[in-house]
């Protein structure tokens, strides 16, 4: 039976952790802003104990995945990623195995070491998203992959445009490579808006291309991870996923309909690692240590020297 002050502790921690998640439904919070509120409470323990953030978290993961689904143009994803097919597949799959490697060489858990080199790959935190229940990666493995990418990520969005300009990149060049090295969507958006239009629409255009494979790379991920089972784990939502881009397809007349999902669905997004951060504690950090970082940032500044020197050198 709750006391007193009991009752009145919980429904200070309830109303603040619920007006903050409401908030990360809105515009005004970024991705990595709603990581560090989340975060925050939990250090400040205003997190309510009967709030089962694990579980709501991975079912909003899956429908985010799905809704994104709605903003993929299938045409214009194959055409570019037909142009840019070389570079895609390589910086993948090549992540993915130095990946594999280090994360036996740093003694990191296998799955929570996947999810950093999967977001490093494709694109950051959805891929995280996305391969995590793939996997079945419990949620401190899923947050620390997480808490690693958006750091990367948030150095990325202000160090990209500066190295741009000092190498005297055209905007198609950096469009290209901010796109393949930059693990967000979002911070790709940032970086080439900044960089001019022209580097936004390749950027932008490429990324969401990136996105589809997030699809076989899903499917590997669990192939690589069913353990003991015989029967290797089928993603229902990477299926409803790939649906969901053969509607907006097939289906165009529906498109502002389709927009709409697609914002609500990163706006869920970003109320996942509002969640996720809530689980997050200083506690964890510390038992997990610098090696997750430590992947990430070689992951990290190998994919983004490497297209550089490919896309100046190649193209």
């Amino acid at each position: 039976m709750f006391t007193t002050i009991q009752r009145i502790q919980f429904n200070k921690q309830f109303f603040i952790f619920s007006a903050l998640a409401c908030l990360c439904l809105f515009p005004v919070i970024s991705s990595p802003i709603a990581l560090v509120l989340g975060f925050t409470l939990a250090t400040l323990g205003l997190v309510p104990s009967d709030i089962n953030t694990a579980l709501i978290t991975k079912k909003l993961l899956a429908y985010s995945i799905v809704g994104l689904g709605f903003g993929i143009n299938l045409p214009q994803a194959i055409e570019v990623s037909s142009n840019n097919i070389g570079i895609i597949v390589c910086s993948i799959f090549s992540t993915l195995a130095l990946g594999i490697g280090l994360t036996k060489a740093l003694k990191i858990k296998p799955k929570m070491g996947h999810l950093i080199a999967s977001g490093t790959a494709i694109c950051g935190g959805s891929a995280i998203a996305a391969v995590a229940p793939a996997i079945d990666a419990d949620a401190d493995e899923t947050s620390h992959a997480l808490a690693t990418i958006f750091i990367l990520n948030s150095v990325a969005l202000f160090v990209f445009p500066l190295v741009g300009h000092w190498l005297m990149m055209s905007q198609h060049d950096f469009g290209i490579w901010s796109a393949i090295a930059i693990h967000d969507t979002s911070s790709v958006v940032g970086a080439a808006s900044v960089y001019g239009d022209e580097a936004l629409q390749i950027a932008t255009t490429l990324k969401l291309a990136r996105a589809l494979w997030i699809i076989p790379v899903a499917f590997i991920s669990a192939l690589m991870f069913k353990g003991d089972n015989k029967k290797i784990p089928v993603p229902l939502f990477i299926l409803f996923y790939c649906v969901a881009i053969a509607v907006a397809y097939l289906f165009p007349q529906f498109d502002l309909l389709y927009q709409d999902i697609f914002m609500v669905s990163k706006r869920l997004l970003v109320l996942c690692l509002f969640l996720i951060g809530a689980g997050l504690t200083i506690k964890s950090i510390k038992s997990a240590g610098l090696r997750p970082m430590i992947l990430g940032v070689i992951l990290w500044v190998t994919i983004s020297v490497s297209s550089l020197a490919y896309i100046l050198l190649a193209m």
